[in-house]
């Protein structure tokens, strides 16, 4: 399998719930017969967020989104964690500066 896509959870979360099938989904989920997906180093956080909420708003029990994390670990999903240090970093980069900023209008606006 060296062909690769990248996969937005919308459309594997539609896999979960009946109600939200659609031929695209369909579609995407017979690709990875022989194709690879990729996915964000967030992804398995927003699998899990989708589903806690489900259980909670009981669209579907434990069992069943235990049944699904099953059937996704599978498939042919690599979580690609290349861009998770860059990423960090210029958050960190990111908040020290605007961190600074606020500090400086903060003592502006207390003279």
């Amino acid at each position: 399998m060296d062909k690769r896509f990248v996969i937005d959870n919308s459309v594997v979360m539609a896999w979960c719930f009946e109600d939200e099938i659609s031929p695209y989904a369909d579609f995407v989920l017979d690709s990875l017969k022989n194709m690879t997906a990729i996915v964000p180093s967030i992804w398995p956080l927003e699998v899990g967020n989708v589903l806690t909420v489900a259980e909670r708003k009981k669209r579907l029990n434990e069992a069943a989104s235990n049944k699904f994390i099953a059937l996704l670990s599978e498939l042919p999903i690599i979580v690609d964690q290349s861009l998770r240090k860059e990423c960090f970093g210029r958050f960190c980069r990111w908040h020290e500066k605007i961190s600074f900023q606020l500090m400086m209008l903060h003592i502006l606006i207390l003279q």
